[in-house]
């Protein structure tokens, strides 16, 4: 999860809230109870259709 945070350059908590939030954002992957992850190509994909919206907007 930090690494995500990390990534998308925003905190924790922003990403849970994406998560419950927006459906447009990746799902998450339980590996185990305390264990969360994504698929770096889905946020990377996700990162870049939004950069495409944004472009397209303006």
């Amino acid at each position: 999860m930090p690494d995500v945070a990390a990534f998308l350059g925003c905190g924790v908590a922003t990403v849970w809230r994406r998560t419950k939030d927006d459906p447009t954002f990746p799902k998450p992957i339980k590996l185990s109870p305390r264990v969360t992850v994504w698929k770096l190509s889905e946020i990377e994909a996700w990162l870049e259709s939004r950069r495409v919206q944004s472009t397209v907007a303006a």
